[in-house]
């Protein structure tokens, strides 16, 4: 007999049974519905809703399902429909009419928001560590590499030289704005939404703060409608996890094209890569390409997720039970790509001189040649226009900027003297970049003090 089933005169079909039921994915939120079933329970014998000896019966028979299903003892029954109802059924059957009290004053609507939040909060704080641990050593990497020249590029073009340490610099600043989006999701993640109710609240006098208290949320939602039917966390939290999700998919690239033959600026370590089932020579990054592909799927939960919200009319509906496989899958494949890519990225072998060389090709330090133009007085337009002619020639000649002669700079302009050579070193272009946020190492090294202090700050919190 279903807890619900004093309105039906027959039982749903067993097939109906099984498209109804989510006990196959929300079992995993257990701990926080029994934990939230508690904390209703405590309340609703404190304010006299039920006796106090029937509240704490309840209490300390969910604390021992809570214990048996984390021994394994438990099996949960599809027919029981969700995690709530399995719950509360196994505490019927255990300590019969007084676990009938346990639901006065909540509906499944307001019971599964909080379960929801609870979880949400709880794996937040889970992915805030490991990004903080991919930070850590992103940061400790750069600090290695202040002096090693590569170079940048535009268009996927090389641009100008840079340091491997500014490289790297870069990505934190993006996973520092996932942390930080983190910590506004988290914000409106911590509003309680039990008292609710199905969508009116109860005549019940439930004490809502208490509640709240006990269960460590900081705010208690305003308007029961929205209390439960608001998702906006859920969405907020995908989408969070999607931007995460392309900051490491572009490195991710990156890393592919970087450990290629045709750069040959790192080798990846054996263990995060894998080989050929006919080529024997190959070497594959697997493990980039596979979160690289995995962000693909995690866009896809955020993309279900609006779909399914954006015709819905307040307050539940049972669309919103297609939450959860979204919102669980996204973190879970977080979950497994932040670990791995922190580890494959710490084991990494990075091939300095290959750097180095790639720097000094391409015209990475035309800019600077018209730059010290400029210097001597020439307009940057019209030393823009000299220096593009100057590679004209290199490439029509096989050759490049540091190796032209005098004379030849002196035939495109007067103004060249032997001052230019050293300026268009590709060292010289680097640590003439001190400006903030640039590659000089005097910048990047503050830069990595900086992360540091700030590193620090998130342990302390």
């Amino acid at each position: 007999m279903k807890l619900w089933g004093g309105r039906f005169t027959k039982s749903t079909d067993s097939f109906t049974d099984h498209f109804h039921s989510s006990i196959s994915f929300d079992s995993r939120m257990y701990q926080e519905d029994i934990t939230g079933s508690m904390a209703h329970a405590a309340m609703l014998g404190k304010q006299g809703i039920i006796p106090q000896g029937d509240a704490n019966l309840i209490i300390k028979t969910l604390q021992e399902i809570l214990t048996d299903i984390e021994q394994g003892e438990v099996s949960f029954d599809e027919k029981a429909e969700d995690i709530h109802m399995n719950v509360e059924s196994i505490l019927i059957s255990r300590i019969g009419d007084v676990g009938k009290r346990l639901h006065t004053g909540r509906s499944r609507n307001d019971q599964v928001a909080l379960d929801t939040r609870m979880y949400t909060k709880k794996e937040i704080i889970t992915i805030q560590a490991l990004v903080k641990e991919l930070m850590e050593v992103l940061n400790s990497l750069a600090e290695k590499h202040t002096e090693t020249i590569m170079p940048g590029y535009t268009h996927l073009q090389r641009a100008q030289p840079v340091t491997l340490a500014h490289h790297l610099l870069a990505y934190i600043e993006m996973f520092k704005r996932d942390y930080d989006r983190l910590t506004d999701c988290f914000k409106r993640t911590d509003v309680l939404p039990l008292g609710s109710g199905a969508l009116a609240t109860t005549t019940y006098p439930l004490d809502r703060e208490f509640v709240a208290t006990q269960l460590g949320f900081s705010a208690i939602t305003q308007n029961s409608m929205d209390g439960v039917s608001d998702r906006d966390f859920c969405i907020e939290l995908v989408s969070d996890l999607s931007i995460l999700m392309m900051h490491l998919s572009r490195f991710c690239e990156e890393i592919i094209l970087w450990s290629s033959h045709e750069f040959r600026f790192i080798e990846l370590d054996d263990a995060y890569s894998t080989g050929s089932s006919i080529m024997p020579q190959k070497k594959n990054p697997d493990m980039a390409e596979l979160i690289r592909g995995k962000t693909g799927r995690v866009y896809g939960h955020l993309m279900g997720l609006l779909t399914t919200m954006k015709g819905l009319p307040l307050a539940y509906n049972k669309d919103m039970q297609e939450d959860k496989e979204a919102l669980f899958g996204a973190i879970d494949t977080i979950k497994m790509c932040v670990p791995v890519f922190t580890n494959m990225l710490a084991t990494v072998t990075v091939r300095e001189q290959n750097m180095l060389e790639a720097a000094k090709g391409g015209f990475t330090n035309a800019t600077d040649a018209a730059d010290w133009l400029v210097k001597q007085g020439v307009p940057f337009r019209d030393a823009h226009e000299i220096i593009g002619k100057l590679v004209l020639y290199c490439i029509q000649n096989n050759t490049n900027l540091d190796d032209l002669s005098l004379n030849k700079y002196q035939a495109i302009s007067p103004v060249f003297d032997e001052s230019v050579y050293a300026a268009i070193s590709v060292k010289q272009c680097v640590e003439a970049r001190n400006v903030v946020g640039g590659p000089a190492k005097a910048v990047t090294t503050k830069a990595i003090e900086t992360n540091k202090a700030y590193l620090n700050s998130l342990a302390e919190k």
